[in-house]
């Protein structure tokens, strides 16, 4: 039967809730973030970030990640820095608290990197400032409407861009990841929310969607390996 992906699905992911915690939270987020890397997602998002930054590379460029995970892809960027010389301010949030907890335990060795619990849609908070905003697998979890309207907000605080990085949806990519998620040995709850994932992804036509409402001049749209479009978007 074919999956049918003509429009995003509204279908809620158990991750989506906030207080969840414990152990399979927390070997969710790892295997999460050992599938991303295996498949070459970590190298999109630094793509993505290399295309934005200044040529002057001693100036200092920090560098926010929300929905950070365990905090993986910042301590691959903060690896990158110490490699090239670079001077990254990195700083991961999340609203989940035991998922900042578990950031923090795997970044001990990372000074560079601090974390935050905080809700990116929590309005009576300060809007978050940095010069580039990392989106890595967190966008596909908002509708559209909430997606317009966060980045027609954030825009106003992120000096450089904003680097999206996110599933292509795709009833290949649906039917691979049902295969992906034996192999890695998921638990229930990850391979759930995985395929819901994939079908709450997007086509280009809806990033070209956002652009419009959003009124973005200045950006671009690949399709990356595996199934998935990186999205940079310069603000100013």
């Amino acid at each position: 039967m074919p999956i049918d992906t003509k429009f995003r699905s509204t279908a809620a992911e158990i991750m989506d809730d906030f207080a969840m915690e414990g152990d399979i939270l927390t070997d969710a987020l790892d295997k999460i973030a050992a599938i991303n890397k295996l498949l070459g997602g970590n190298k999109v998002t630094l793509e993505g970030v290399r295309m934005l930054m200044p040529k002057n590379n001693a100036a200092k460029l920090s560098i926010t990640d929300v929905g950070c995970g365990n905090g993986a892809m910042l301590r691959m960027l903060a690896d990158y820095a110490r490699k090239n010389h670079l001077n990254f301010e990195l700083k991961g949030i999340d609203a989940n608290k035991c998922t900042i907890a578990h950031a923090v335990r795997c970044s001990l060795n990372y000074p560079e990197i601090q974390y935050q619990c905080s809700d990116i849609f929590d309005q009576s908070k300060e809007t978050e400032r940095c010069d580039i905003m990392l989106f890595t697998l967190t966008l596909h979890h908002f509708s559209d409407g909430q997606i317009t309207n966060l980045f027609n907000n954030l825009i106003k605080g992120v000096f450089v861009g904003i680097v999206v990085n996110d599933l292509e949806r795709s009833g290949l990519a649906y039917r691979l990841f049902t295969a992906l998620s034996y192999v890695f040995k998921l638990n229930n709850m990850s391979r759930e929310d995985g395929l819901v994932s994939i079908l709450r992804g997007f086509k280009k036509a809806d990033l070209k969607r956002y652009e419009k409402a959003l009124d973005i001049t200045s950006s671009y749209i690949g399709w990356r390996w595996a199934f998935r479009y990186l999205w940079v978007i310069k603000t100013r």
